[in-house]
């Protein structure tokens, strides 16, 4: 039995759940910031980037992995090897600064920072802004 259209599809599937995410990602952070600033509820523009940087995320992770299903499993060539990771070092490049930009921070310092948090006292979080 042949799997590889069948791993084809399944790539182009999480590729297009990709695009989906990234679009809904979009689209949920135009409608929060419009809705945040008829309200006038709190900083409009910290929130949308972090909401709408956070649905690039899912969106590039969804095309990571489509990427590597599609290359790895159907017919790993060195050449295809080569080109997907090129993109999984750009993807991930994006990721990274993604992240800095929604966290202020590099992934691997949330682990510290939580480490240490664990320790203090905790103080409530502040409501009504971000």
């Amino acid at each position: 039995m042949d799997f590889g259209p069948f791993i084809e599809r399944t790539g182009e599937v999480i590729d297009l759940l990709g695009v989906v995410a990234i679009v809904l990602g979009v689209l949920v952070a135009v409608v929060d910031a419009g809705m945040r600033r008829l309200r006038q509820a709190g900083p409009v523009y910290a929130r949308f980037r972090r909401v709408l940087g956070r649905g690039i995320l899912i969106g590039l992770e969804l095309l990571v992995a489509a990427d590597i299903i599609r290359t790895v499993a159907v017919e790993p060539t060195l050449e295809s090897v080569s080109v997907l990771a090129l993109i999984v070092v750009i993807r991930t490049f994006l990721s990274w600064s993604l992240e800095v930009e929604i966290s202020g921070r590099w992934p691997w310092q949330k682990a510290r920072a939580g480490a240490v948090d664990e320790g203090s006292p905790r103080v409530p979080a502040a409501t009504g802004g971000d």
